[in-house]
């Protein structure tokens, strides 16, 4: 222990270690100038610096107002608010300042680029020490289990691969640059439907290998200062007062040494919070002050536990308070450029019949863009996240901007109304798009269908755009839709388009990346990160959706996303990593370092990528693994590592991707511990989860571990297990004076016709005196 820590935790007061594990009003920690330690201010969000003045000078109110005009925020009040802030005049939540509205996480995951994502987490640091928050509250890496969860736009995947490595690039960014990062939310937040009152039941190895497998991904390779504990219930325990989660897993087993908060007004108990691992209870309230500092007095709380936390609370205090630039000033038009690189890398292109884009003048010289998206773009989610864009593009403009004068452009508004149909309007734009050579339609889900303690009701867009999609097909064969929406989305009109940009929520450079693909200036190379369903009622999670009596099972337990389509044999609508370019790769020449490994070793996995199309691009190769036929249920595959590479068009290049084997290990709730299957693997090689065209095997050399076994079991799990085996053939020979080799091929014989235990079995069908105390002990190798 730091030596001057511990001097001013002995000299601090009940009441003044009870303020410092607690905010001081909405968004600062306490300050105690007594003892000369200053406060800290903190803030959302998971995609950009949600601020604002009252934060910046210290004003904000210690009441439920600012908190309530955060969390019902919604992307359109913040586009209104950044033309007002433009204006001089400030407007909502304290008057939010504006901010990089970079790529929201179901868009930035899309782009898999670790290298351009832990730019952006620097850009959002420098826009923190701009503003002086020194620990921003993101990022959030739920998984993505049900595409109507209302913060699902804020998470990175439903696979934990894929949101450990971009969270971690984003933190080592943002950290990087001094500024603190709160990984969020911890654990099984994964909707948004009561979400202070639902009990997540998930089965332990479900828990670990999924829901919690991307905490420890990301905490491993970032070490995050802080973690954020979740709303929700974990297995009938609180998740901000639940040691299994705070301690046991985080600190004991993953070797955590940060400080834990909770979310805001997310502690119910807070000397259970304490106890359990959670240090910091967010925001300031007087009943939590009251009832730690009672807790404390009654010895309910012991001081150690106390100043444990307190230590955690004045190292992290110390970190932000060394890494303070007070004259930090933010290049806001670059982090514009960065959000314009980072959207088009994370727009997916998922349809592209006839090679209709890029739109080229010899082609398709008469364009008509289509629809009230393309003036009023929808680039974020509604909630606590909602940032107020510093800039942003309008699709429209970037559009006129990039056609210049080989392209004759002219726009219809087309639905006015996002709920209800304007039959002037439609057949303006119906005339327009007739009289081009392509319509480019630009579409949305419903703004502030997303967001926090709320989920979405269903999976279309509007209804008033889908109608658009369809009047406009009829009149114009080449239509081109451009989607925004939070989460995947059912797409019955998916025929009545020849091509289709996914942006998701792409952020304020949405509309200049969207155009620059349009004509060609940047490749598309996103790729998806979730399943597309053909309907909302095969998703993996249907069924149990959202729970009742205040409990949510997670019946489909490991089988999240493509395991359960892999699983079941479904093809969804769009897989798991796909995205189409605008040139074409090959895959060739799959070598591994080694075709035998042990438990320790790492394998490199290299294969030959060819750009063999006329375009330059980029490819996202993807590496998964399918284990052997063991005593646990498997996935088909799983995603184990991918790697973002850039070609010219005609290049060539040798991929490397490197393959540690101990990330092979599954959960074995029977062992309590994580097992690696020995035997043959095979490892797989592509460019989605359904597109593998490479494929090799290898063996993982090390010795199997087993479930103890009891008296109960039967002779076909002994015979399974070579050692107890044989203890158990010397008992029966000492036993009966048979010869061991003659009674263990009896027993060989037997296990067909043996369905019984194996006290049974022997007591009463070999008819052998042993006790059952004796066969346990024998069976445990401890006689």
């Amino acid at each position: 222990m730091n030596r001057d820590f511990k001097n001013l935790i002995a000299a601090m007061s009940a009441e003044d270690k009870v303020a410092l594990l607690n905010g001081s009003g909405l968004w600062r920690t306490a300050s105690l100038p007594q003892h000369g330690i200053d406060d800290i201010v903190m803030t959302d969000g998971t995609y950009g610096v949600r601020y604002s003045s009252a934060q910046k000078d210290g004003s904000e109110k210690w009441s439920m107002d600012d908190f309530i005009s955060v969390i019902t925020q919604t992307a359109d009040q913040a586009n209104a608010e950044e033309s007002a802030a433009k204006g001089g005049s400030e407007a909502l939540f304290s008057a939010s300042l504006p901010a990089t509205c970079f790529p929201n996480g179901s868009s930035l995951a899309c782009s898999w680029d670790i290298d351009l994502v832990y730019q952006m987490g620097q850009a959002l640091g420098r826009e923190c020490q701009h503003m002086g928050v020194g620990i921003l509250l993101g990022p959030g890496i739920n998984i993505r289990r049900t595409p109507l969860a209302g913060r699902g736009y804020e998470y990175y995947a439903e696979d934990p691969v894929v949101s450990g490595d971009i969270a971690a690039a984003l933190i080592n960014g943002l950290q990087d640059e001094g500024v603190g990062a709160s990984l969020k939310h911890f654990a099984a937040n994964n909707s948004e439907y009561r979400r202070t009152e639902m009990d997540s039941i998930i089965e332990e190895r479900a828990l670990r290998e999924i829901y919690l497998a991307g905490f420890q991904r990301a905490i491993a390779k970032s070490q995050p200062w802080t973690v954020m504990s979740s709303y929700n219930r974990l297995n009938g325990v609180q998740t901000s007062q639940d040691p299994f989660l705070l301690t046991q897993v985080l600190r004991d087993e993953w070797g955590y040494q940060g400080l834990v908060m909770s979310d805001w007004y997310g502690v119910k108990d807070r000397p259970a919070s304490l106890l359990a691992g959670n240090d910091l209870a967010m925001p300031e309230t007087r009943r939590d002050k009251q009832t730690l500092l009672a807790a404390i007095e009654s010895g309910e709380v012991p001081m150690s536990v106390v100043d444990r936390a307190c230590l955690r609370m004045l190292e992290l205090l110390d970190k932000v308070q060394r890494h303070r630039r007070p004259n930090a000033q933010a290049d806001f038009p670059a982090h514009h450029a960065l959000s314009q690189q980072l959207a088009a890398e994370s727009i997916v292109l998922l349809k592209n019949d006839d090679g209709l884009l890029p739109l080229r003048p010899e082609k398709t010289p008469r364009i008509a863009v289509v629809g009230k998206p393309a003036q009023e773009p929808v680039i974020q989610g509604s909630g606590c996240a909602t940032t107020v864009p510093y800039l942003f593009d309008r699709p429209l403009d970037e559009i006129f901007d990039l056609a210049g004068d080989d392209f004759s452009v002219r726009w219809a508004v087309g639905a006015p109304d996002d709920l209800r149909d304007d039959e002037a309007a439609l057949a303006q734009a119906k005339a327009v798009a007739q009289e081009a050579d392509v319509a480019v339609i630009f579409v949305s889900t419903a703004v502030g269908e997303d967001g926090e303690n709320g989920d979405r009701q269903d999976l279309n867009i509007l209804a008033v755009h889908e109608r658009l999609i369809r009047e406009v097909a009829s009149v114009q064969p080449n239509v081109v839709v451009v989607l925004a929406n939070s989460d995947a989305v059912v797409m019955p009109w998916l025929g009545d388009c020849k091509a289709l940009l996914e942006t998701f929520f792409a952020g304020q450079g949405m509309g200049r990346a969207v155009a620059e693909i349009l004509f060609g200036l940047r490749n598309p190379s996103g790729k998806l990160t979730v399943t597309v369903p053909n309907t909302l009622e095969e998703t993996p999670a249907w069924l149990q959706y959202p729970g009742e009596n205040l409990r949510h099972h997670y019946g489909e337990g490991l089988f999240v996303g493509y395991r359960y389509y892999d699983k079941r044999c479904l093809n969804p609508l769009f897989p798991f990593g796909f995205g189409l370019s605008y040139t074409q790769f090959a895959y060739d020449n799959l070598l591994l370092s080694t075709t035998r490994v042990g438990a320790d070793d790492t394998l490199t996995v290299t294969v030959d990528l060819h750009n063999v199309g006329a375009y330059d691009g980029k490819e996202v190769v993807q590496l998964y693994v399918s284990a052997p036929k063991g005593e646990l249920i498997r996935e088909v595959r799983a995603l184990k590592g991918f790697t973002k590479v850039a070609l010219a068009a005609g290049e060539t290049r040798r991929v490397s991707l490197q393959l540690p084997i101990a990330e092979l290990a599954c959960y074995h709730p029977g062992l309590a511990d994580w097992v690696i299957t020995p035997g043959e693997w095979h490892l797989h090689v592509g460019a989605s989860s359904r597109d593998l065209p490479l494929s090799a095997t290898f063996e993982i050399d090390c010795p199997p571990r087993y479930v103890p076994l009891r008296d109960d079991n039967s002779l076909q799990q002994l015979i399974q297990q070579p050692e107890a085996f044989a203890r158990v053939v010397q008992l029966i020979a000492g036993k009966s004076q048979i010869p061991a080799e003659q009674v263990r091929e009896k027993l060989i014989r037997l296990v067909p016709d043996l369905f019984c235990g194996l006290l049974i079995a022997l007591t009463e069908f070999l008819a052998l005196d042993i006790e059952r105390d004796e066969l346990n002990a024998v069976l445990a190798g401890t006689n």
